[in-house]
């Protein structure tokens, strides 16, 4: 039994999906569409770079699903694998868009065009330079989140993603979170801080949140016999209300990553499969369960080689 998982922000790099482009006219034609509903060339972008342009936040979230919801395709429809067979679907924060994307939910347009504005969202709740996030390794989440509420006093700082047991990303204004930088390193706890340049999935997101709100009520999303897994409950969704107002949710809760895998394997998943720039899940997964099986694709060849 296999589950179908998606990256999230991170996972850019300039000349990602070069090979499907060059290989798939499926491919050159999302891309074309894909700069048409956006009205520029985000193609051009991932292809060429800069990376600078790719790694702005409004830029990196369509970009990320683009090259995901393509190779989905590719692996459907050019190599008849029915992915759909997927006990569940999921993503990392922006990559639970690429998941209900390609599990049925809501088409490629609407979704390329949702994450342009998140991005912008994002990136605009908090002047830039104001806030950002913090890589915490080697320690649990209750570890973590007992550092944070002894020391609320002092600064104010929010897990954002619970990665792994070992990898926990905290959010934060700059000051607070130099602070708890400072008190990591006296406790000899391993931290670096993230080249992000806002600190995402904490209350901090406020604005963020208000046109994500808005925005999403304006879409309609279809209904889909796939089962999502939420990054805000860590269980599945398939009510497209309560998908939407998760949606909502997500941009200021934490990504609740580790229980979503955990609650994956607890349902019979044997098989992760990573569709999308790197292998940043992979990575996470092994972490988590060293006993599943992880197929990451990002090239022709991993294709070829997927057994399901």
């Amino acid at each position: 039994m296999f589950s179908v998982i998606f990256p999230g922000q991170g996972s850019q790099i300039v000349g990602m999906g070069k090979e499907f482009f060059n290989k798939h006219k499926i491919v050159k034609k999302l891309f074309r569409d894909a700069d048409e509903a956006l009205n520029f060339s985000i193609s051009k972008i991932i292809l060429e770079g800069p990376k600078e342009k790719l790694n702005l936040t409004a830029i990196t979230q369509p970009a990320i699903f683009l090259i995901s919801y393509s190779i989905f395709k590719v692996v459907k429809e050019e190599f008849n694998i029915n992915l759909h067979d997927a006990k569940y679907f999921a993503g990392h924060s922006l990559g639970e868009y690429s998941a209900l994307s390609c599990a049925g939910y809501l088409d490629f347009k609407k979704t390329i065009k949702i994450l342009r504005v998140r991005g912008e969202a994002m990136q605009n709740s908090v002047p830039e330079g104001e806030g950002g996030m913090l890589a915490v390794l080697g320690k649990k989440i209750d570890d973590i989140e007992k550092i944070l509420k002894d020391n609320e006093k002092n600064f104010k700082a929010q897990v954002a993603n619970d990665n792994s047991d070992g990898q926990i990303v905290i959010s934060g204004g700059n000051a607070d979170l130099e602070l708890l930088s400072v008190l990591l390193k006296n406790s000899k706890i391993k931290n670096i801080r993230l080249p992000v340049s806002a600190p995402f999935h904490c209350d901090l997101m406020k604005k963020a949140t208000e046109i994500m709100r808005f925005e999403l009520d304006k879409i309609e999303f279809k209904e889909s016999k796939n089962k999502l897994i939420s990054n805000v409950t860590a269980n599945e969704i398939q009510d497209v209300k309560a998908l939407k107002d998760l949606l909502v949710s997500q941009i200021e809760k934490k990504v609740r990553w580790r229980e979503s895998i955990i609650n994956m394997i607890n349902h019979g998943v044997t098989h992760f499969i990573e569709i999308g720039p790197g292998k940043v899940l992979t990575g996470l997964i092994k972490r988590i369960n060293q006993n599943v099986k992880i197929t990451s694709i990002n090239s022709q060849s991993d294709i070829e080689s997927l057994e399901i």
